[in-house]
């Protein structure tokens, strides 16, 4: 599966293998910001493609801490929502302090069933 990134220098786009996880996150707003991990061959961020589209932005990301639970199925509001409760009284009670909002990260294509899918609740801690 790839996904073609239309660049300012190639009007043909150049494919990019599409890579694991999707992460998404949401605001108070509800508004929804996905992440998508490039291929390691793009080891800096000036390295990737530029998209035409100037909602799209390439940054690098520093390293981080997270507290994770890992779960199949469907990711629905309600089941992430149990996930990330029981995650944070987890952690807490092991000590970590949560330092911010959760992500969502999914591993498979949405055609994929139900049953065969994976996905992590991540929590920032420290």
């Amino acid at each position: 599966m790839t996904a073609p990134v239309i660049t300012k220098s190639s009007p043909e786009g150049e494919k990019i293998a599409m890579t694991a996880p999707v992460v998404t996150k949401s605001d108070e707003k509800k508004m929804v910001t996905m992440q998508f991990v490039l291929p390691e061959k793009y080891q800096k961020a000036e390295e990737a493609p530029k998209p035409v589209d100037e909602r799209v932005v390439i940054r690098e990301e520093g390293e981080r801490k997270y507290g994770v639970v890992k779960f199949g199925g469907v990711a629905s509001d309600e089941v992430v929502g149990e996930k990330v409760d029981k995650l944070k009284k987890s952690l807490e009670k092991d000590g970590y302090k949560v330092i911010g909002q959760f992500l969502l990260a999914r591993y498979n294509p949405p055609w994929t069933l139900p049953p065969f899918r994976t996905n992590e609740v991540m929590i920032p801690v420290e």
